[in-house]
């Protein structure tokens, strides 16, 4: 199956929601897998969404070394898939609901890569705001992680809670810490450096690794940078919140 006709296949799967797409399981490399994905971002747009951003996941060390990686890997943001602190979703919306706790770093001026460093994403960036990322596990991404990326890292949405504007330069993103609660009882604690890459360093990756595609990181666009605490399934009348250390709170419900 050459890159057209996965495209099609794949873009059929995601609009009749009858997962997985035949023919494409184990046949992908990372290649395939971004051309895939940045054609069927393309589809999105032509239909009317707007890109919002990008996501950014295996953002740790120790996560990618179990995927036997060397680099993150990343998917787009659909506008129509932000949401503000504080709402409720359903649940029997998705096939198997995941959370992750992780900081939404704000774009300010145009970014663009190869040899994009930390310090040009810092200066780039306008503000930061707690958010979870809402997944839908609807393939497994760990047995096939290229097609995982084509299919868009299975992003289902994400939730922002208030904005810290400007982004507070002195902070200390390996000492920030991050405190889960599942109906109100602790889940997760968790310090920066103890569980993910540093998050500017993070942005500038995902500058060059973009820069590929001729794409740059644009002005108000959202990069969630990967998640600080462990992605754990979502039951039915649950409420999450999150609260960063430095960047406030958000949460949602699932009914």
């Amino acid at each position: 199956m050459n890159i057209n006709e996965a495209v099609e296949t794949l873009w059929h799967t995601i609009q009749s929601g009858q997962y997985p797409p035949p023919g494409l399981e184990k046949a992908l490399n990372f290649e395939d897998a971004y051309q895939i994905q940045l054609a069927i971002l393309e589809r999105h747009l032509s239909a009317g969404e707007q890109l919002a951003g990008w996501k950014v996941g295996l953002s740790s060390d120790a996560t990618r070394q179990m995927f036997g990686l060397d680099a993150p890997i990343s998917a787009y943001l659909l506008a129509s898939r932000r949401f503000q602190s504080g709402g409720s979703f359903n649940w029997a919306d998705f096939r198997k609901p995941i959370i992750e706790s992780e900081l939404c770093i704000v774009i300010g001026q145009e970014l663009k890569g190869p040899g994009v460093t930390r310090e040009q994403a810092l200066a780039a960036v306008a503000g930061a705001a707690p958010a979870l990322e809402l997944v839908d596990m609807r393939l497994n991404i760990g047995a096939d992680l290229p097609l995982g990326v084509a299919d868009g890292v299975v992003q289902w949405g994400f939730v922002t809670g208030p904005e810290v504007r400007p982004y507070p330069a002195d902070v200390d993103l390996g000492a920030m810490t991050a405190e889960t609660r599942r109906n109100g009882e602790v889940v997760a604690s968790v310090q920066g450096r103890d569980a993910i890459d540093d998050q500017l360093q993070t942005v500038a990756w995902l500058a060059n690794h973009l820069a590929q595609f001729d794409l740059a990181l644009e002005a108000g666009q959202c990069i969630m940078t990967g998640s600080m605490t462990k992605p754990t399934p979502i039951e039915k009348g649950d409420t999450w919140e999150t609260t960063f250390s430095s960047f406030g709170s958000v949460s949602a419900t699932f009914v």
